[in-house]
């Protein structure tokens, strides 16, 4: 896009370029746990599209919309850097969770009920809850990876940038999708609902909160257990 003078038209740009970043920034906060606001990554991807647009060489051979793509995800994960978005804390309770679970299927061979967890880990449910909504940062596309061992610096960049562990190059993989396809099949009846409303039908949190007649943090909840359920079924896989 350019203006009458021949010159490139940023505003434009920006404009035309905007669902960009805010797709991006979606993706990412699945990833990251409630404290992380979302008009924030998409402040920070607006900054990164503005860089974009001013180093941008079409010489190269590169099409605009995959440099940008770079440049804005870049900028999100400084950002992510510099908050120290997710602690070590974090991380092991997220790990916690995952370890009760995989005790209690192997001890009652069927899924554990929340309070089953909650008991597991010697923690009342209510706090147990609380827990799932602090480790929202866990998503299924990473299932594969289980290390993540405190003091790991390229967690964030495994969990949440590896190009090489995107949604679509692990799902293309025929095994990995049977896999979830079936670990799916086998979580309670609820937590299916919402993962197939979440990752099938792409509706948010608030949208799946109406649907089921409970609330957004509930949701959350649900989301988190999914995940850890499947995160235990897919570990050796």
């Amino acid at each position: 896009m350019y203006t009458a003078k021949g010159r490139l038209d940023i505003d434009a740009m920006l404009h035309q370029y905007s669902p960009l970043v805010r797709r991006l920034a979606h993706q990412m906060i699945a990833k990251l746990p409630a404290n992380v606001e979302i008009d924030d990554l998409i402040q920070v991807g607006m900054i990164g599209l503005t860089d974009a647009l001013s180093r941008f060489d079409a010489g190269q051979g590169v099409q605009f919309e995959t440099f940008a793509t770079q440049r804005i995800r870049g900028a999100m994960l400084d950002e992510l850097r510099g908050a120290d978005w997710m602690s070590r804390g974090t991380r092991k309770q997220q790990r916690d969770i995952e370890s009760a679970v995989h005790r209690l299927e192997q001890k009652l061979g069927r899924p554990p009920v929340e309070s089953e967890i909650a008991k597991e880990m010697g923690i009342n449910l209510s706090d147990y809850q609380e827990m799932l909504g602090k480790v929202r940062g866990t998503q299924l596309i990473y299932l594969e990876d289980m290390s993540g061992d405190d003091g790991d610096s390229d967690y964030l960049d495994r969990h949440v940038a590896d190009e090489g562990n995107d949604p679509l190059s692990l799902l293309q993989d025929h095994r990995m999708r049977e896999a979830l396809v079936e670990a799916i099949k086998n979580l309670p009846e609820r937590e299916q609902y919402v993962m197939s409303m979440y990752y099938e039908q792409d509706m948010n949190l608030k949208e799946i909160a109406a649907v089921l007649g409970v609330t957004e943090s509930r949701v959350c909840q649900l989301h988190s257990q999914s995940i850890a359920r499947l995160r235990v079924k897919l570990r050796a896989f």
